[in-house]
Parts: structure tokens; C-alpha cells; sequence
């Protein structure tokens, strides 16, 4: 299925239902599987409002989040019934998007999950998702990029529907782990998603800086869903303040940043989108056009890298106990890349745990496809290659995972 914009989402799904009679005694997507109706009538007026997509309420139905809230063992019932809610209120008039959301949960050695393991978690919501018949598939409010890579990796292991990928980050434009928004776009557009963009966390005044620089590496249509302003705390309430016209008075300024897919999140309803709507009418729409086609563009899992040709580089280093002490004395090296080579299977281990420490763009040296896609697979960056692989086997892991050539 192919996107055509621009592009209209649609707005809060919490706060709504909070206006709705949701009083947060109990998980959201429980309270909605007792409440459809209430579901049904908000996804419709945000389709009355303009929205070309709904997001299903399955933000918190992964099975951690299910969990956490007792309740067990119910990860494909509860996302079929949530979806099959938002495709009775779609009628066919609007896509419904299978929402994926953030476990909460970090890798080793900061939590106590492997990648596989976060992998699992998403896979088992992703399959629910697609059997429920989603028309495309939204991974937001994303604040690691472990959790976003999981999650498209499931994703795109049971489905080849539409992926949008949207991080949350504060107003310097930095995840709750540190990445850089720019960094996030590189590694993610790099793994074949179809949409990115950022939600949450601030209203469009703060969201607008950080969003314009995402327009000189972005290749992919983005995405712009902010707050309704800053939550403020009045009595016993938090209040947002953006109404929908100041709202809508943004709607150009993102377009001139890159943004094609427009929407809402905490604080915004039905008459938001109705005026975002409506702006979109008052102007062409802009594409973003990346600025570095000729460069070497790559990331670690916080930062985003430039890179000229003629790289200059160390000797590799070896994996094994000493691998982050040795990263650490090449981060202050004078050399533009870090160079580490995987040989053996007991590489990879040494390797998980010590990327973290990485400060430079990755060089990976390997000479066995399979080493490598594990390598990649465990690296939270975009990388690039070097070694005597031939490029039939190099090209499903630059599709899959970004590897750079």
C-alpha cells in the first residue's frame, strides 16, 4: 500500500477519554474493551475532523505493559479486540493504524533484557496486530532507539504494510537516553521505514526547532503529531493551553521543515484536527529533500556523523575483556571512525556490552555474513563495513539494517 499526502492523523486517544470517563483506575486498554462505544464515537470524530489515519488503542498492549497490569497470557486477544474497535469506527472512511508503544524497559547492561528478548515482546504485538488486519502500523512515543529497532524489526518480520516510526524527545531535541533526534532519523530511514516523526512531550513551539533539522538528512516523509502546548497543573488537573487555531497556526511552518503527515497528541481532540485540517488548504505542500546525498551519513545510537570520503581509521580492535577500555582510548583518538572486528561467535557477547561505549561512527570488520547480520542486529547505530564479503550478501543487510558500503 502506498502513502499519499498530505496527511492527516488524528489526535489524542488519552486525555479524550479522560474528558470521556476514564478516571486511570485501571489500564486504558482495558477501561476501552469495556467501553467501545466511547472508542468508537472519538475515532469518529476525528475522522469527521479530517483524520486519514486513527491509531488503534493499543498503545500499552504489549505484553509488559499488559503485565504490569495483571493481566496475563491475553497479548493477541486484546490487540484484535482493540483493533477490530477502531476499524468499526473507520467504516472504510479513514486507515487504522496498530499502535506500538515503549516497553519501559532497557537492555543489558542498563536493564535486564536482551535484544532478542526486546524483540520477542514486539514480535508477539506485531503478529496480533497484523492478524487483527491493520492497515499500516505506528511505532511512537519512542524513547530508545533499542525499543524502535525491535519493534520495526518485528514488525517488518510479519508484515509489509506501512511503518511510521515517532520518537518523543525534550526541547533539545534528545531522547530520555540521550539520542539526538537526527540520530534516530539516520538509524531508522536506514532500516526501510516508510514515515518518521516526533510526538509528545512539548507543544509545536518547542517542537518546531528540533524538527527543523531533521529536514537535511530526512529521506522518508515525516511526521509531526506535538502536544497542545506544555501540561500545566491547575487544582488537581493538567491543563493544556494550545487551542486548535494556534495549533493550526504551525501547520506551514512544519511543512517548511520537511513534515507532510500532520496530527496531535496529549491535549489535542477533534476540533484540533478539524483546524489542522483546515490549514492544510492555505498553502503546497513541501517535501523534505535530504542535504547530504554525497556524504557518508551514519550514527551511533546518540549521535549523528557526517563523513567525507577517505575515511581515516585505527587499527581494528579485537573483542574481549578489554573491548570498552579500548573504545574508550579510540573515542580520543584523532581517528574519524572506531574500527572493531567480529571474528567468532564469542565476539558478539563482548560486543553487545561494551557498544555503549562508542562515541565515533562504527566500522565493522567481518568476513562471515552470519557474525555480521548478529552484529548488526545487536548494534544500536547505523554502521559501516569493511571486508572482502561480496555484495550479494551485503545487500539484504543494507535493507535491513542501514549497513553502509
Amino acid at each position: 500500500m502506498e502513502l499519499y499526502f498530505p496527511l492527516v492523523l488524528d489526535g489524542a486517544n488519552g486525555t479524550e477519554l479522560q474528558k470521556r470517563g476514564y478516571d486511570s483506575s485501571k489500564c486504558t486498554e482495558a477501561w476501552v474493551l469495556e467501553h467501545p462505544e466511547v472508542m468508537e464515537q472519538l475515532q469518529r470524530e476525528y475522522i469527521e475532523a479530517g483524520s486519514n489515519i486513527v491509531y488503534a488503542p493499543t498503545f500499552g498492549a504489549n505484553r509488559v505493559k499488559l503485565e504490569e497490569n495483571g493481566i496475563f497470557n491475553q497479548v493477541k486477544s486484546f490487540n484484535k479486540q482493540l483493533v477490530a474497535i477502531s476499524k468499526d469506527a473507520a467504516d472504510g472512511k479513514a486507515l487504522v493504524a496498530g499502535d506500538i508503544a515503549t516497553t519501559g524497559k532497557f537492555l543489558e547492561p542498563l536493564g535486564d533484557l536482551t535484544f532478542d528478548e526486546l524483540y520477542e515482546i514486539y514480535h508477539e504485538q506485531a503478529e496480533a496486530l497484523e492478524e487483527a488486519g491493520v492497515d499500516m502500523f505506528a511505532i511512537e512515543t519512542i524513547m530508545t532507539v533499542p525499543d524502535a529497532r525491535a519493534a520495526l524489526l518485528a514488525v517488518k518480520d510479519v508484515s509489509d504494510k506501512p511503518v511510521l516510526v515517532s520518537f518523543t524527545v525534550d526541547e533539545n531535541g534528545r531522547t530520555l537516553t540521550g539520542t539526538d533526534i537526527c540520530a534516530a532519523l539516520v538509524i531508522m530511514q536506514g532500516m526501510g521505514i516508510d514515515a518518521f516523526g516526533m510526538n509528545c512531550s512539548t507543544g509545536p513551539a518547542e517542537m518546531l526547532p528540533q524538527f527543523e533539522r531533521l529536514r537535511e538528512f530526512a529521506e522518508v516523509p515525516l511526521a509531526v503529531k506535538p502536544n497542545a502546548g506544555l501540561p500545566k497543573v491547575v487544582g488537581d488537573k493538567t491543563v493544556y493551553d494550545c487551542t486548535p487555531e494556534e495549533l493550526a497556526g504551525y501547520t506551514k511552518a512544519f511543512n517548511e521543515a520537511g513534515a507532510c503527515i500532520f496530527g496531535g497528541c496529549c491535549g489535542t481532540g477533534p476540533d484540533h484536527i478539524n483546524a489542522v485540517t483546515s490549514s492544510l488548504a492555505a498553502f503546497e505542500l513541501r517535501k523534505p529533500s535530504p542535504e547530504h546525498s554525497d556524504k557518508i551519513v551514519c550514527a551511533t545510537e546518540k549521535d549523528v556523523f557526517i563523513l567525507e570520503a577517505g575515511i581515516s581509521a585505527d587499527t581494528a580492535l579485537k573483542c574481549g575483556a578489554d573491548l570498552e577500555d579500548d573504545i574508550k582510548k579510540a573515542n580520543r583518538s584523532d581517528s574519524e571512525v572506531i574500527v572493531i572486528e567480529i571474528a567468532k561467535d564469542a565476539d558478539l557477547d563482548d560486543f553487545a556490552l561494551a557498544q555503549y561505549a562508542i562515541r565515533k561512527p562504527l566500522c565493522i570488520v567481518c568476513d562471515d555474513a552470519k557474525l555480521l547480520e548478529e552484529a548488526l542486529r545487536l548494534y544500536q547505530g547505523r554502521a559501516i563495513y569493511a571486508g572482502d564479503l561480496e555484495t550479494g550478501m551485503l545487500e539484504p543487510l543494507v535493507k535491513k539494517y542501514g549497513l553502509i558500503i
